[in-house]
């Protein structure tokens, strides 16, 4: 995997909005076929990082590069011209539309001519159907069911079924298993796994590190807009995983802080008033 040039990759990016540094010297690489997870907790620099590799903002410094060439993405249409799929959770799904709907929402596929063009349900609802069947959703046979009555995680695979089929060649994945039970999740995480097979790469942000761990190759610690650790699968433990996204402050160090400050402060306990 290594000998090979990265589909998409940051070098040392820096996202400032004002005097305000949100990214700091960023440097990320994924290639065809790898599934490299973004883990960090709540203000870690997540959303930011998401949004620059999307197209939605610019970096302030360094540069992203797709297939080792500089590229600059204007607006996230430009991004996802390249290849580039954002699924956020839930896949941006529209609930009170169908799946055939969803599935072309913004490329519609019509029959008839002139100004007689009309949706073409037909052709829509087979292709979206297909296309979700082979990444494992079954039980849906009606493309004119609503996506409000689907489950989250296979929202999520339609989101992820629809990237594939319109050209997506890096799928990057919001917090794909948030809020999702343990069924709904574990169907999420064999989608990535195929996706995964299928030769694309794979951004998976999460703040679950048994869920990265289930289908990551690559993965990268990000603590306050920085990278604060870039290791490969097998590399470090779940818990070696947890304490750095704590940011080294482990349990056992938190304990002992405990246990120093009532030594320090015996007999010095405040009271109510």
């Amino acid at each position: 995997m290594s000998d090979k040039t990265p589909v998409l990759e940051m070098r040392s990016v820096d996202k400032s909005f004002g005097p305000i540094d949100v990214l700091h010297e960023i440097s990320l690489r994924v290639h065809p076929g790898e599934v490299l997870c973004l883990l960090g907790d709540n203000g870690a620099g997540k959303s930011t990082l998401i949004k620059t590799l999307s197209g939605v903002h610019k970096p302030t410094r360094g540069e992203i590069l797709m297939d080792g060439e500089p590229v600059v993405f204007e607006s996230p249409r430009d991004a996802q011209g390249r290849g580039i799929a954002t699924v956020h959770q839930f896949g941006g799904t529209y609930p009170l539309m169908s799946i055939g709907r969803n599935f072309f929402v913004g490329a519609e596929p019509t029959k008839g001519w002139g100004p007689f063009k009309v949706f073409d349900r037909k052709t829509a609802n087979e292709t979206a159907v297909k296309a979700v069947r082979e990444f494992g959703i079954t039980r849906i046979e009606d493309g004119d069911r609503l996506v409000g009555g689907l489950s989250g995680g296979e929202r999520q695979s339609l989101a992820i079924a629809r990237a594939v089929h319109f050209g997506a060649r890096v799928l990057i994945l919001d917090e794909p298993t948030a809020a999702l039970g343990v069924k709904q999740a574990a169907h999420v995480l064999r989608i990535v796994n195929e996706a995964k097979k299928r030769g694309l790469a794979v951004i998976f942000i999460t703040h679950q590190v048994m869920h990265a761990m289930t289908v990551g190759d690559h993965f990268a610690v990000l603590i306050r807009g920085a990278v604060a650790a870039d290791f490969r699968k097998g590399e470090k433990t779940r818990e070696e995983i947890t304490d750095l996204m704590a940011g080294g402050e482990t349990m056992a160090d938190l304990e002992a802080q405990i246990e120093g400050y009532m030594e320090t402060h015996e007999g010095h306990v405040p009271q109510a008033n």
